[in-house]
């Protein structure tokens, strides 16, 4: 995968440009939980998520090979059909399928717990965290409990288990696809979307799922800003900073997201939040903000260390 330039380039963005595409990933990326419970008011979880795969990885993978951008070879496509399983189905449709059973900003929370499980990962595989970073995932983890301990999301085990499952599947594919052989960042990001949607449909099959309806027009219009805006722009807009702004900023987004998709649900959705789950999600993003800065301390004190990969496919949203 090709690295990200450094942020000191020849033509550096404006302030106006960085704004717009950090307000771009935060709000695109922290209303798409928000969408995904719209469009599941006519289309079943899978369902759903593979048609958002699909539509979106068709549309940029024409874009790329229209533009010159070489496609996966045949060892990457290996690859990308098995990345997609962590980063598609296990980390997107279970996001889908929990909001069946839980609110939109709630299941935001659970997902803000995704870089403490690759702090973990990347524990396992070699990296060891310093000092601050065993402080962040020790807050963070312990928001995840208090989280799991009752509340709202305790409620329903369905979403309880799936969104333990999601971060964790899409912290593994995050972690384990740094040492895999994948091509450009926006042609990756499109071939997990349409493996993805394969083995999307394939669980859509397996459970039964049918539409058994007309869908409505804004159960449709949902399905299509998640494929528009969640998908395509808002990806393109971080893979943008990821090479015009430090990772830690562009990367910040993890700890931005979930209020903002609390904020959406809350005002367009009549959501609800309990103190307890407020306070889950501020000891949880509080362990995720001090991740994030003792990584960016590191980064400066070492410049050498390889930058931030970039999100595979849909993002937890980063994509939900």
């Amino acid at each position: 995968m090709s690295a990200a330039p450094s942020t000191v380039e020849r033509h550096a963005p404006s302030a106006l440009a960085v704004a717009f595409a950090l307000g771009s990933v935060y709000v695109l990326w922290g209303s798409t939980y928000l969408g995904i419970r719209f469009a599941l008011q006519s289309y079943p979880p899978f369902l759903l998520g593979a048609a958002r795969m699909f539509l979106a990885g068709v549309l940029m993978y024409a874009v790329l090979r229209w533009r010159g951008t070489p496609a996966p070879t045949r060892k990457q496509w290996r690859t990308l059909w098995l990345l997609s399983i962590w980063m598609v189905l296990l980390s997107n449709g279970l996001v889908n399928l929990a909001e069946t059973q839980v609110d939109s900003g709630l299941a935001a929370i659970a997902v803000a717990s995704m870089p403490l499980f690759a702090g973990v990962f990347a524990m396992l595989r070699g990296r060891h965290p310093s000092k601050i970073e065993w402080v962040g995932l020790a807050i963070g983890f312990l928001g995840v409990i208090w989280l799991n301990a009752g509340g709202k999301l305790s409620a329903s085990t369905l979403g309880l288990v799936c969104l333990i499952v999601a971060p964790i599947a899409w912290a593994w594919g995050s972690i384990w696809s740094r040492d895999q052989d994948l091509p450009s960042p926006f042609m990756a990001a499109s071939a997990q979307m349409l493996t993805g949607s394969v083995w999307m449909l394939g669980a859509a099959v397996v459970t039964g799922e049918r539409i058994t309806a007309m869908p409505t027009f804004s159960a449709t219009a949902a399905l299509l800003y998640l494929v528009v805006a969640g998908s395509i722009f808002g990806f393109t807009a971080y893979i943008w900073l990821l090479h015009h702004v430090r990772p830690a900023l562009a990367t910040s987004y993890a700890y931005v997201n979930p209020p903002i998709a609390v904020l959406f649900g809350a005002l367009l959705a009549g959501e609800r939040f309990t103190s307890h789950d407020l306070g889950a999600m501020a000891v949880i993003l509080v362990g995720v903000v001090i991740i994030t800065l003792a990584k960016a301390r590191a980064a400066k004190a070492a410049p050498a260390v390889a930058p931030v990969a970039p999100p595979q496919a849909g993002e937890l949203e980063k994509q939900a």
